[in-house]
């Protein structure tokens, strides 16, 4: 008696390479974006003020960004991961259509993060299938 295949093992060895690319890249800009704010950086900061925001929300925000991010890059939380990069994307598309600035590099990271998870996982593939 054989045991059904794994997901690793029923993903084809491109579609993974494929998947991790898609996924890697994207997860740069969150990442640093997440750096300057936990560092402080002083046009991070400015920006926050400029806007009256509170001064602990770089810190906040950062954290909420790393922490998505990393459950996103690991695997067995990838899911959850790319679901709330999604929301916190959707926050970010939010605030820079209010602001009148560029929000289309929000919407291609999140398309980016669905599509690498969409290769990497055939879960997805199985829930989100793109023909039948």
């Amino acid at each position: 008696m054989t045991s059904a295949p794994t997901a690793a093992q029923a993903n084809p060895k491109w579609m993974t390479i494929v998947g991790w690319v898609l996924s890697v890249l994207p997860c740069c800009m969150p990442l640093f974006s997440a750096f300057l704010k936990l560092s402080k950086d002083e046009r991070v900061v400015q920006g926050f003020a400029d806007y009256k925001h509170p001064d602990a929300l770089p810190l906040t925000i950062g954290l909420i960004e790393a922490g998505c991010t990393v459950l996103f890059l690991i695997p067995k939380t990838a899911v959850l991961g790319a679901v709330l990069l999604t929301g916190y994307l959707g926050g970010a598309v939010h605030v820079h259509v209010r602001l009148g600035a560029g929000w289309e590099t929000a919407i291609a990271l999140g398309v980016a993060i669905w599509f690498g998870l969409y290769f990497r996982d055939p879960r997805v593939r199985a829930l989100l299938p793109l023909r039948r």
